[in-house]
């Protein structure tokens, strides 16, 4: 077991480098910073002096190594736009993300699940078909068009709920959350559903597929005719074999969650790590872009860690073949 820990920890090692590499090239191509920190009056040792501020004269490998070197201890620049550290700019920015994204993978798993095994148990009634038949719009509508929904729906039509932004906020030290108060619970329903909707239908429907298959198997016919009850069967049987394929799409789902919150966040101009790489772009604040890439990295190589190993707990024939 422990030498497929190491082996699949170097393998995520390899992954961060590479997709740090890549990120950190693509930023030649989005444009000079220069041009939107100096104004039209600049000269030519202007624009030599804070290339040499800020590295940009040196060499590319040299500019990544430094990079790395810097991001490995925390510590990712000063943000061309603002002038601050950018570690300090995700640390304000990285509760309303993680915020959402929690609330999100809450809501995606418990009723994925739950409507999973339902669909599953129902599958000839009226309304197992229907919620079927429901689940296509989260699985066919852009993430956009069905936060425009909602919004047209809820905020401008009935006006119950908030079309933008995060509402009150409490500070509890370095964390503010707005989960403590009534306008920014409001806030959060919309981004949050709009964010869940296309995971939530996912893993519905994975799970529905593979209970499905689970309960044709002839241990389940096995325990019917042994006269278990149906509940037995199909919570303490069905269900957890069900799980052992669920387990891995759920964990590539908690990181896509987090990574696709750059849409959600921008619908409804929520002030988190996805609305502020947006701004990066425009503004080619490569610290900032540089530091929000290299941090969804980790966190997706991350939870595909943990689940990979997690995985290969419950089934060992994992550990066997690696």
């Amino acid at each position: 077991m422990l030498s497929y820990i190491i082996k699949r920890v170097a393998q995520s090692a390899l992954v961060l480098f590479v997709v740090g590499l890549v990120a950190f090239s693509m930023f030649r191509f989005v444009g000079d910073p220069i041009d939107n920190m100096l104004g039209q009056e600049r000269t030519m040792e202007d624009v030599e002096r804070l290339r040499a501020q800020l590295g940009l004269d040196q060499p590319f490998p040299v500019q990544y190594v430094k990079f790395l070197q810097e991001a490995v201890q925390g510590n990712f620049g000063v943000s061309f736009r603002q002038g601050r550290p950018v570690a300090e700019i995700l640390a304000e920015r990285a509760p309303a993300t993680l915020e959402l994204a929690l609330v999100s993978a809450v809501l995606a798993i418990v009723l994925g699940i739950a409507l999973g095994v339902f669909t599953a148990i129902r599958r000839d009634g009226f309304a197992a078909n229907f919620i079927m038949s429901a689940s296509l719009i989260g699985v066919s509508l852009p993430t956009f068009l069905i936060g425009i929904l909602l919004i047209y729906i809820f905020s401008v039509e009935l006006g119950w709920l908030p079309s933008f932004g995060r509402g009150e906020v409490v500070d509890l030290g370095w964390w503010s959350t707005g989960l403590l108060t009534s306008s920014g619970l409001k806030a959060l329903i919309l981004p949050a559903i709009t964010l869940g909707l296309y995971q939530m239908t996912l893993i519905m429907r994975l799970v529905r597929s593979e209970m499905l298959e689970v309960l044709r198997q002839d241990y389940i016919r096995f325990a019917r005719a042994r006269g278990l009850s149906d509940h037995t069967i199909n919570f303490r049987h069905a269900l957890k074999n069900t799980m052992v394929p669920v387990i891995t799409i759920i964990g590539l789902q908690l990181g896509a969650i987090i990574a696709f919150a750059i849409i959600t966040e921008t619908v409804f101009q929520w002030p988190g790590l996805g609305l502020l790489f947006i701004n990066a772009i425009q503004f080619v604040d490569i610290p900032v872009m540089a530091a929000y890439l290299m941090m969804i990295s980790v966190i997706f190589v991350t939870i595909n860690l943990a689940v990979d190993i997690l995985y290969a707990f419950i089934d060992p024939r994992l550990r066997v073949s690696a």
